[in-house]
């Protein structure tokens, strides 16, 4: 005959749920070893240690679902009002600016930079309208999603106030619908080498792009 394994031992006390109704007094005999400590502890003990740790991971869940719930009613609440920024200001000059002031005012981005090019003749003088070079538009065309991480020393820094503070960088691509080439990049940067990383969720930039793109399409030709 085949030896019993812990297997078979395992299997027949999971199927045979009255086992320990009719051997109760095992329930008190049985000792394991305490997880905290060298200590045995009954069956009952080692149970109820569990159980307490399965609540306290189950707690941790619901803080951190919480948190992130209030953070993501917070971020809501500023991209309301940033698109609300966006849908008031009539001139259409003045787009340009206020996207980039109120990204940084609204969401405290330390430094954030712009330009559009391909703007109508009327705004070709403006200041985020010059200065983009031929490898910096093939930059932002080549960029499907918005780009997180280190500033691994991108030319696009040099159009923000403090190019050197710029650690960590999110480059984010104008276009008017997905396939089109962007005619435009957003650059938000900050000191924080964490604040902008690879593994952070770009949704909510994508939807930066999205309205901002919209928006600015009131420059084009």
């Amino acid at each position: 005959m085949n030896p019993i394994t812990e297997d078979d031992i395992a299997n027949y006390l999971a199927n045979t749920p009255d086992f320990f109704e009719r051997h109760a007094q095992l329930l008190s005999q049985v000792q394991l070893t305490s997880p905290h400590g060298t200590r045995a502890v009954s069956l009952q003990e080692r149970q109820a240690g569990m159980l307490r740790d399965k609540i306290k991971a189950l707690e941790h869940r619901v803080m951190d679902m919480v948190r992130h719930g209030t953070e993501n009613e917070v971020t809501a609440d500023r991209l309301q009002r940033w698109t609300r920024g966006l849908l008031t200001t009539r001139d259409a000059r003045a787009l340009p600016i206020r996207i980039a002031s109120d990204l940084e005012t609204l969401f405290l981005v330390p430094q954030v930079a712009i330009k559009v090019w391909d703007c109508d003749a009327a705004y070709a003088n403006e200041a985020y309208a010059q200065n983009a070079s031929e490898d910096m538009k093939a930059l932002a065309t080549s960029l499907t999603a918005p780009y997180c991480g280190v500033n691994s020393g991108f030319d696009v820094a040099g159009w923000l106030a403090e190019p050197q503070a710029a650690v960590s960088i999110a480059l984010i691509p104008l276009r008017p619908e997905p396939e089109a080439p962007a005619f435009g990049l957003l650059v938000l940067a900050s000191p924080d080498p964490q604040r902008f990383h690879a593994d952070m969720g770009i949704d909510f930039l994508e939807r930066i792009a999205e309205l901002a793109s919209a928006a600015l399409s009131r420059l084009r030709s």
